[in-house]
């Protein structure tokens, strides 16, 4: 083996001999409150075992279809406001029934000149016609956990169209290679599994944002499936020919039978989610009408092998190297502690960690000095700067972070150190403005642009923990930046206008490198120069929920954010595997965690 090199000092065994690296998802199906009245062929979105949306579909009996919407609590389904028009055979994304999402697509009996382009928002009490489909079709499939971000697939007409939506418009994307309708599909809009139909095969594809890859087969074929999850880590239960109890539990790479669903069925009302964790079900044939089934994961794959990250396993059946490896697409969005004290325009510790993160000053609603420390678990309030801003720029970490520029309401040059204890004035920018900036502590950070009172600027200065000096100005004035890196390493991009410009700093000069894929500014950057995601922020028309990975090369669209938000003044803490973003507008008091998932990479031997 002449690349030995490349696995020295790992352990290397076969996937058989180490049962945490094999280890399938394990979980189970309990019974639910039963639905009102029996239905199939409906769609809905769930964040949970205990959080569900069912909408429209077809009553069985009487075959016919229904406008009616219930939620699910988790003991019983409470009747909300109907859809605008009912139908069977469509999809749905969203994630919280609470909140926001959405459904599009699906027909009525009989054949041709039934189908339907229409979708519909759903903003938590009622439902609002939105943009329209390209294409009409039913037996369509979807995936998506946001109304702001969801992909079509599949269905008759034309079994391989995909179209991907922004919260405003359909687009047509790439077609599914196998064509299909009543197949399953989960994931997010730019993150996608589409399982089943194709004859009532068990063909499986995955969605990168821009293609569609044929993976492993699911173990039984099937169509009328249900499915929920995220694409790393799904489940497909139920189908038809014959109904199928059978549950499959995917993992990324391959499919794996788990625990049979207590009444087998098919074409139910699909609860699409991204979570990956636990889900929901109900409705469907031919005995599950009113049914509702509950599934609980005990143990899933990514967290089983994040034990062996870093181990290197032969597989005999392909003749190949397996290394597990953190990359940054692929990875969850979780909701944390919510701030005690809502804002938006607000500083943060930039190099702080997913564990011992800080958040400074801003507009709650007004400028403020308030100061709070995350710990992993909640905020606490702790002693406050001494003089109120908004738009400042932020640095360190919760045990030596910087605080600077911004509006008192005219603009400061102040900066303030903070010790982990108390905030004491340091020295003044060289020039009075709205800023951004990143560093790793209360004496070494850079501030980066803005808006002095002329003008956007495209000055910066750099702080050694006495005094601000003027150094290379980036190529692009702008300001609401986002920055991460340090003082030697930095990565700055987007900001207002709206542009995509980015630029990367080495201790000397500024450089452009690649730009993002959406122009935007105002969002949450967490990481390094070399890994970065940027989270959110503001793009004409408005506030988006989208998240783009930097690999120190190119951005990738991962996983959104839960809502839209914007302002929260860079205030993105950790790593790009690992991150917290808080704040900001659209809730000015949400806290997300961001974590990445384990893959494997094959080695080339020879």
């Amino acid at each position: 083996m002449s690349k030995y090199k490349e696995i020295k000092g790992f352990k290397v065994q076969t996937l058989a001999s180490d049962t945490a690296a094999s280890a399938a998802a394990t979980g189970s199906w309990a019974s639910g409150g039963n639905r009102p009245a029996g239905v199939q062929a409906g769609t809905g979105f769930g964040s949970g075992s205990t959080s569900g949306l069912a909408a429209t579909g077809n009553l069985y009996p009487p075959n016919s279809i229904t406008v009616d919407v219930q939620t699910y609590d988790g003991s019983a389904w409470t009747e909300v406001a109907n859809v605008n028009t009912g139908r069977k055979y469509l999809a749905a994304s969203g994630g919280s029934p609470q909140t926001a999402g959405i459904i599009f697509g699906g027909g009525l009996n009989p054949g041709p000149g039934t189908l339907y382009t229409n979708a519909e928002l759903w903003n938590g009490s009622a439902w609002t016609e939105t943009g329209d489909l390209n294409t009409a079709r039913d037996n369509i499939r979807g995936a998506g956990a946001a109304s702001t971000a969801a992909l079509a697939f599949g269905g008759g007409p034309q079994p391989t169209y995909a179209e991907s939506w922004n919260g405003s418009a359909w687009t047509e994307v790439a077609d599914l290679n196998s064509g299909r309708g009543n197949g399953a599909g989960f994931g997010t809009s730019t993150n996608a599994i589409a399982a089943g139909n194709v004859s009532s095969s068990g063909i499986t594809e995955l969605w990168d944002g821009s293609s569609w890859t044929e993976v492993s087969d699911m173990n039984t074929g099937r169509d009328y499936a249900f499915g929920f999850g995220a694409y790393t880590s799904g489940i497909v239960c139920g189908g038809s020919p014959n109904p199928k109890a059978q549950t499959e539990a995917w993992d990324g790479s391959s499919w794996t039978e788990v625990a049979d669903l207590g009444t087998a069925g098919w074409a139910g009302n699909y609860q699409n989610g991204s979570s990956g964790t636990d889900g929901l079900i109900s409705g469907g044939l031919p005995a599950r009408t009113n049914l509702t089934e509950e599934w609980t994961t005990t143990a899933t794959p990514t967290t089983l092998q994040k034990i062996n990250l870093g181990q290197v396993y032969y597989n005999s059946g392909s003749n190949a190297f397996k290394v597990t490896a953190q990359p940054v697409p692929g990875g969850t969005w979780a909701s944390a502690a919510n701030l005690n004290t809502a804002g938006t325009n607000a500083a943060g510790a930039t190099a702080g960690t997913q564990t011992a993160a800080l958040i400074f000053a801003g507009d709650r609603p007004s400028r403020v000095t308030a100061t709070e420390k995350y710990d992993g678990t909640s905020w606490t309030t702790v002693n406050a700067m001494s003089t109120g801003r908004n738009n400042l720029g932020g640095a360190g970490i919760t045990t030596s972070a910087l605080g600077f520029g911004g509006g008192t309401p005219s603009y400061t040059n102040a900066t303030e150190e903070y010790d982990g204890t108390n905030w004491t004035s340091g020295g003044n920018l060289n020039t009075a403005r709205q800023t951004t900036g990143a560093g790793a502590s209360n004496s070494s950070a850079l501030a980066v642009g803005g808006y002095d009172p002329s003008a956007v600027t495209d000055a910066v200065e750099q702080y050694n923990g006495t005094a601000w000096t003027e150094i290379a100005e980036i190529n692009t004035a702008r300001y609401i930046i986002n920055n991460t890196g340090t003082v030697t390493a930095m990565l700055g991009a987007g900001g207002q206008p709206h542009n995509a410009s980015v630029e990367s700093w080495d201790g000397t000069s500024w450089t452009e490198t690649t730009d993002l894929g959406t122009a935007k500014s105002g969002g949450y950057n967490s990481g390094t120069q070399g890994a970065t995601l940027y989270s959110g922020g503001n793009a004409s028309p408005g506030n988006i929920a989208n998240v783009e990975a930097w690999d120190g090369s190119s951005w990738t669209e991962i996983a959104d954010i839960s809502s839209s938000r914007n302002v929260g003044g860079n205030c993105g803490a950790g790593t790009a595997s690992a991150a917290i973003i808080y704040a900001g507008t659209g809730p000015g008091n949400l806290t997300e965690e961001f974590t990445a998932s384990v893959t494997n990479k094959t080695i080339t031997v020879s």
